[in-house]
């Protein structure tokens, strides 16, 4: 085994909220070239999906970077 049980778990943590972040940055298709679509630019899109993601992705790099210890 590579890594140990809890690096597992931090690893896949981290992977579920980074695919929960995409999920909410993403919305409805707007058709219609004319109209314009207010909720492109709510707060969950434009500031809590990102934070999200980045702070999966800094998680991931703790995760994979933190040193185990030796038994």
């Amino acid at each position: 085994m590579i890594f140990h049980r809890k690096k597992y778990l931090g690893l896949m943590v981290c992977l579920i909220l980074l695919i929960l972040g995409f999920l909410l940055m993403n919305g409805p298709n707007n058709t219609d070239s004319e109209q314009f679509d207010e909720n492109m630019f709510s707060f969950r899109r434009i500031t809590l999906a990102p934070l999200l993601i980045l702070s999966a992705y800094g998680g991931l790099t703790y995760v994979i970077m933190k040193k185990q210890k030796t038994t």
